[in-house]
């Protein structure tokens, strides 16, 4: 019997990215059924009553939240190609130890830059010194995975298309601080379709941000 796989998005989401391109890397055929996070459907909240939110992995009628959680969920039951994260349990740990960053840091920071209020100046110091830290972190490696991608380059790369946003809502550059993460974002892209096919393009990023600003009162 073939698995039923639904994910559960809302496509300018960089959590849901995470979860389509670890499907995509594994093969996985799915469903996809987008969420209004301003109206949420029944079967979000039947499925994630406790944080009610995106994305939600549902696997033959059980649900999965929380995107690195999914995608280690991901990575054991489709074990068959393309591993997420080291085998060793120590390089392992320091996988999710990045991932778990990337997690507490991007998202708030980024929002903080792109709303535009009164601690924005701020907030680009501290986007640029949590993105200058990825960007020594990675050094001279193809991806932070190595050879090939892993966890924390899913978690990262959907971040990227956020990239523009960030840098127009805030007047900055990043490719400026961080050339060497800006160019790992490329190779993603342009070597790895699961990537590609994941990530809406930066320009559509972009016209949400405004509209979603203007529905907030921020212009």
């Amino acid at each position: 019997m073939e698995d039923e796989v639904v994910l559960l998005d809302f496509w300018p989401s960089s959590f849901a990215m995470r979860v389509k391109i670890a499907l995509g890397e594994k093969g996985i055929k799915y469903k996809c059924k987008q969420e209004d996070l301003f109206n949420k459907s029944p079967l979000l909240l039947e499925m994630n009553p406790i944080h009610k939110k995106i994305p939600v992995l549902i696997h033959n009628g059980k649900p999965i939240s929380e995107s690195l959680i999914i995608l280690q969920y991901i990575d054991q039951v489709w074990n068959h190609k393309s591993p997420l994260l080291p085998s060793d349990p120590y390089q392992r740990s320091q996988a999710l130890f990045w991932a778990d960053y990337i997690d507490k840091k991007i998202y708030g920071i980024g929002r903080r830059v792109w709303m535009g209020k009164e601690d924005q100046e701020e907030a680009k110091e501290e986007l640029m010194q949590c993105l200058k830290t990825l960007d020594r972190e990675l050094g001279d490696k193809l991806y932070f995975g190595g050879q090939n991608i892993g966890v924390v380059d899913v978690a990262l790369v959907p971040f990227t298309t956020w990239f523009y946003s960030y840098e127009t809502c805030g007047n900055f550059s990043i490719e400026a601080g961080c050339p060497k993460l800006v160019a790992w974002a490329k190779r993603c892209k342009e070597n790895y379709q699961s990537v590609s096919e994941a990530l809406p393009h930066p320009l559509q990023i972009y016209e949400y941000v405004m509209e979603l600003k203007k529905r907030l009162g921020l212009v």
